[in-house]
């Protein structure tokens, strides 16, 4: 229930309150009033019994003192009767005070009820976020393992054959492969260079970029490189004998 609904029936139990409080205001006046003319009279009655209780009879004053008695039990009702309804007219507007802070109460215990409801979404909503984000790292960390292990697999395989001596066709997984091999043997290695490539794999060649196409390797153990692509050593089909790369070469010449 919201602040106005409660507002509203609130108000709507009060809108007869004004009109009873002033009716039993209106009944203890009146009974007040009431009593305080059977006091004037009883002062009145008194006055004359004090002075005439030696002139007159017994048999006379004894009722005299009966009729004040009478005036004094009837004030004393009046006097009930009032003391009854201020009794009905506390309770009256107690009745309207219980009630108020009672739907306050009620109005306090929704507000936390509401709050706690959203901070329970709001956390399940962050606990959510987060698996997710957790769940996409996890998947990130397993393609990037994925990867690495991929490439230092082939790293190894061609340094294998490098032992061996020779060339090697390589081709890599993902966006460099057989269409990248094509590309190379037609003498176009740039359109190779220019498709996306796992940042983790190895480098090779004067370009420095990863294995595509026919290779070929330095046979220069210490060759820093160890392995090229043809078309950037000018190469169309694997030479006979031993094969060092244009750095290796220079060196070999100095010494």
């Amino acid at each position: 229930m919201t602040t106005a609904l409660y507002l509203e029936h609130y108000l709507d139990s009060l809108e007869h309150l004004p009109i009873e409080l002033q009716r039993n205001f209106g009944l203890m006046r009146d009974l007040d009033t009431r009593a305080q003319g059977l006091m004037k009279d009883i002062d009145k009655l008194a006055d004359e019994y004090l002075k005439n209780i030696k002139k007159d009879s017994s048999e006379k004053n004894e009722v005299q003192l009966l009729q004040i008695q009478n005036l004094f039990s009837k004030a004393k009702e009046y006097g009930d009767d009032k003391v009854q309804l201020a009794i009905q007219t506390y309770e009256l507007v107690d009745k309207h005070i219980r009630r108020l802070d009672s739907d306050l109460a009620r109005f306090e215990a929704e507000i936390q009820d509401k709050a706690l409801n959203n901070n329970r979404v709001a956390e399940e909503s962050g606990a959510s976020k987060k698996g997710r984000k957790k769940s996409l790292k996890e998947k990130e960390k397993r393609k990037k393992g994925i990867a690495g292990a991929s490439s230092e697999d082939e790293s190894k395989s061609i340094r294998k054959k490098q032992k061996k001596g020779g060339s090697v066709s390589s081709t890599t997984t993902g966006a460099v492969g057989s269409g990248a091999q094509a590309d190379a043997s037609l003498g176009h290695p740039a359109d190779v260079l220019d498709m996306p490539v796992d940042p983790n794999e190895p480098t090779y060649c004067l370009c420095h970029q990863v294995s595509y196409g026919e290779m070929i390797g330095c046979d220069n153990p210490d060759c820093t490189i160890e392995w090229f692509h043809f078309s950037c050593v000018g190469l169309t089909t694997k030479p006979k004998g031993k094969w060092y790369c244009p750095k290796c070469t220079l060196e070999r010449k100095k010494k």
